[in-house]
């Protein structure tokens, strides 16, 4: 546990969205325009993710008229106000600065076939069937134990 675990735990954000490096995001970010506040929606890919914490940051790349472009965004940031998965990459590196270097069809990432709520979903499924097996063998083992025998009444 670092020093000052204590202090940044208020400051964290409650629930933060799970992603991971490869994964096509939409980053809605707070925007300050005069006295307004909008959102705007950042979309791209995750490159990378760095630190921990409270200092937590990951850089999202998209390509906007031939241009690359790549934004760092904190994670416990309040400017951040969703992270949303769209698709989710499959990578087998921490980050991925290659594809700075690439043009046009190869910056895409292969997606991985299973995606988070499908995955959930199955998990959630597996644990209803599981939940109601234990049940129905509950019920079964009552009804295999002899009842008491009540005595008769005068």
């Amino acid at each position: 546990m670092r020093t000052l675990d204590p202090v940044e735990k208020e400051f964290l954000k409650p629930s933060v969205t799970r992603f991971d490096v490869g994964d096509t995001v939409d980053v809605h970010v707070k925007i300050v325009e005069g006295d307004k506040e909008r959102i705007q929606i950042f979309s791209g890919i995750v490159i990378a993710r760095r630190h921990q914490g409270l200092s937590e940051t990951f850089t999202v790349r998209r390509i906007v008229q031939g241009e690359g472009v790549e934004r760092i965004f904190p994670v416990h940031s309040p400017r951040v106000a969703a992270i949303e998965v769209k698709k989710q990459g499959k990578v087998r590196r921490a980050k991925l600065h290659y594809l700075r270097d690439r043009v046009g069809r190869s910056t895409k990432v292969e997606e991985r076939t299973g995606s988070a709520e499908a995955v959930a979903a199955a998990a959630k499924e597996a644990k209803a069937e599981a939940a109601a097996k234990a049940e129905a063998a509950k019920a079964e083992a009552a009804k295999a134990q002899p009842k008491p025998e009540e005595p008769a009444k005068k």
